[in-house]
């Protein structure tokens, strides 16, 4: 256990570090992943591989907050969060932003997931059921990036089988959620209920959303740095991110896209909780579970900075400002304590500075 003012003070110095160090290293990153993308591949492939970088930096930014673990070289943590997040978001856009709703192929594009994962199996042929195929090795090379600051982690091996099964549910979920609606909610349901006997405590839709977020991975690949870390503490940190920590990250990511999505009819996990009331409670939920995890692994004070940061991050969007919307954010802020409300303020300045 760490007290709050310790924990307090290491956010506020990661905080600093975060913006100051991280930020250049991911922009420095991402340009090369953008030139790439512009000089090689065909059209379709390369527009849509430009517009993920240019979209969703912001994922790569949050995710690069796990570089500054203790004792991880940045550069090199950087170089492989940007990668595996690219990945993800390059693949979100093929299943999303091109016209197309296969099953077997959104399930071949994915697995770059894990292959990205696994440096002992074969490159994939990614788009084998896809009707672009041409990426002028863009997909390859990030999934080879990966694999090469993957190999740099001592302890790997003892995360292995747990990153491989939260980046393999996080692919299925990926292959459904972008089927056509009138398939999507049942294939999902197929899906997720046999696994729902080990989760008790959540619903189908909050179980979805666990499966959503990549930051168990990059906590996983982080903890890997340690060369003696243990099997018991590689199952602690895939037991507390899976679902909780994981959950409250999508949830807040839905939450704030709710309204959107019901105006663009796109699948929304937040939208199947019956009113505000039951979207505050479970939010405050997952707020309250996902803290005591992080009070259960080492580096408390880091991951509790994480999970505070969640909500400063995604409660300073713009989207929580009409009132429903509002009223919520203000609950949850002001149950979560003075430390996470000191972070919305910190991101809403980063905001206004086109930093976030």
């Amino acid at each position: 256990m760490v007290s709050s003012l310790t924990a307090s003070t290491s956010g506020l110095i990661l905080l600093i570090r975060f913006v100051r160090e991280v930020f250049p290293l991911v922009d420095r990153e991402l340009a090369c992943w953008q030139d790439y993308a512009a000089t090689h591949g065909m059209r379709e492939l390369s527009e849509q591989a430009l517009a993920s970088i240019h979209a969703k930096k912001f994922h790569c930014q949050g995710g690069s907050v796990y570089s500054l673990y203790k004792g991880i070289p940045t550069g090199d943590f950087v170089r492989l969060v940007v990668a595996l997040q690219t990945i993800s978001d390059y693949l979100d856009n093929l299943c999303d932003r091109a016209g197309i709703a296969d099953e077997a192929a959104f399930r071949q594009l994915h697995l770059a997931m894990t292959d990205a994962l696994d440096p002992d199996r074969p490159i994939s042929d990614y788009y084998a059921a896809y009707p672009y195929k041409d990426d002028g090795g863009y997909l390859p090379a990030l999934v080879t990036t990966c694999r090469r600051e993957i190999a740099k982690l001592p302890s790997y091996r003892l995360v292995k089988p747990e990153a491989l099964r939260q980046a393999g549910l996080y692919s299925e979920l990926q292959t459904y959620k972008h089927l056509d609606p009138l398939v999507r909610e049942q294939k999902m349901l197929t899906w997720i209920n046999p696994h729902l006997l080990h989760y008790p405590g959540i619903t189908a839709w909050e179980f979805a959303a666990a499966t959503g977020s990549t930051l168990g991975l990059f906590m996983l690949c982080a903890a890997a740095h340690k060369p003696n870390l243990t099997a018991s503490e590689a199952e602690t940190i895939g037991h507390a991110y899976f679902p909780w920590i994981n959950g409250l990250h999508i949830l807040l990511d839905y939450f704030i896209d709710e309204a959107e999505d019901r105006q663009g009819g796109d699948l929304n996990f937040v939208s199947y909780y019956g009113s505000s009331q039951e979207i505050l409670s479970r939010l405050t939920l997952f707020v309250h579970q996902a803290r005591s995890q992080a009070n259960s692994l080492p580096e408390t004070a880091f991951v509790r900075t994480v999970v505070d940061g969640l909500l400063a991050m995604y409660l300073s969007d713009p989207k929580t400002a009409p009132p429903t919307e509002r009223a919520i954010r203000d609950s949850l802020l002001h149950s979560a304590g003075w430390y996470p409300r000191l972070m919305y303020g910190l991101c809403r300045l980063l905001r206004k500075r086109h930093m976030l």
